[in-house]
């Protein structure tokens, strides 16, 4: 099952047992990937189902759904100051496979990036295709951007941090020892330069906790991913020790 081709859909898309593709889908599934009517496939709505279908011209029969448990056992929001260039595509690309629930991408006092409207939507398709290879039962939310300070004022999630370079802060692995699997996560990372002084003096004000990531000062690049690969690999370990 595992070395099926998987492909996102709509919602709308499945219609009485059957998925009809778009003419983008069967250009991938027919010229790409070269499947044949009656060929197998997965079919993913982005939003927790899976579904084995059976290509059939310009429609697809679905045959069975799927349980498919990828995720983990906490949701984790990255609020993500934007790296100048096109970096944030990799971290989208990196994040969505490590598990993130949620990308916040913000505009701090010292981000060089003024990201147009398009960058969201081509975000959302990296998103997407990224969900798709890694076998993700959801594709992430993507949010527009906003300033980091007005993104502070609407944050309610109980587990709140903000990794900062400099100071003398507990590892992040070590914050997170009390997060239960229950719980909800959000992670700031900087931007190049790191976060001004009165940044984190703000998020600490709303309720976030200083962490470091080590030793390293960490590209903005870098940090999101590391930080992400941290929590994930720690809750689930914890998980996996719950259930046996």
């Amino acid at each position: 099952m595992s070395q099926l081709q998987r492909i996102a859909i709509t919602s709308s898309q499945l219609q009485l047992e059957q998925i009809l593709l778009t003419p983008q889908q069967q250009h991938y599934l027919g010229r790409v990937l070269r499947l044949r009517e009656g060929d197998r496939f997965i079919a993913m709505d982005g939003k927790g189902k899976w579904w084995l279908a059976q290509l059939e011209g310009e429609k697809a029969q679905v045959l069975e759904p799927l349980i498919v448990q990828t995720e983990l056992p906490v949701s984790i929001t990255l609020m993500v100051a934007l790296p100048k260039g096109n970096g944030f595509d990799d971290i989208v690309r990196c994040c969505t496979e490590l598990g993130v629930a949620v990308i916040a991408p913000v505009v701090s006092d010292r981000t060089l990036l003024n990201p147009s409207p398009k960058k969201l939507e081509r975000w959302l398709r990296i998103a997407q295709e990224a969900a798709e290879q890694s076998e993700r039962s959801f594709v992430p939310t993507i949010l527009e951007p906003v300033s980091f300070r007005s993104s502070l004022a609407t944050e309610t999630t109980a587990h709140r941090y903000i990794c900062e370079a400099r100071g003398s802060y507990p590892h992040l692995r070590e914050a997170i020892n009390q997060v239960s699997t229950t719980s909800e996560i959000i992670i700031a990372t900087g931007p190049e330069g790191g976060w001004t002084e009165k940044e984190v003096e703000c998020a600490i004000n709303a309720g976030f906790q200083p962490v470091s990531l080590g030793r390293r000062i960490l590209r903005a690049v870098t940090a999101p991913i590391v930080a992400l690969s941290i929590v994930a690999a720690e809750l689930e370990l914890v998980a996996s020790h719950s259930v046996s």
